[in-house]
């Protein structure tokens, strides 16, 4: 199971991750990212609130949203771990 719950506060798009992003969920986030609607400007920020597993495939997703902007953050040691793999490897390239 995979939920995106997405919250709209002030100026920010807010999307709390629960679940497993693993397999055909990565592929799913993806899309769901891809057409996003909300407006050229406004910044997303990504909770893992409840993702109790993150596979190569989601970190690979996840690196390529901080790329482009998006704010990944961790809640919990296991996905606090994985904002900091993601960060540190962003800032090496």
């Amino acid at each position: 199971m995979f939920k995106v719950t997405v919250r709209h506060a002030n100026t920010r798009e807010t999307w709390e991750l629960e679940g497993k992003l693993s397999g055909d969920w990565v592929a799913e986030l993806e899309r769901y990212w891809k057409e996003r609607l909300t407006p050229d400007g406004v910044p997303l920020q990504v909770h893992l609130k409840a993702v109790s597993y993150i596979d190569a495939a989601g970190k690979e997703l996840l690196m390529r949203m901080h790329g482009s902007g998006v704010e990944i953050v961790g809640c919990g040691c296991m996905t606090r771990a994985v904002v900091e793999e993601i960060t540190r490897n962003s800032s090496a390239n």
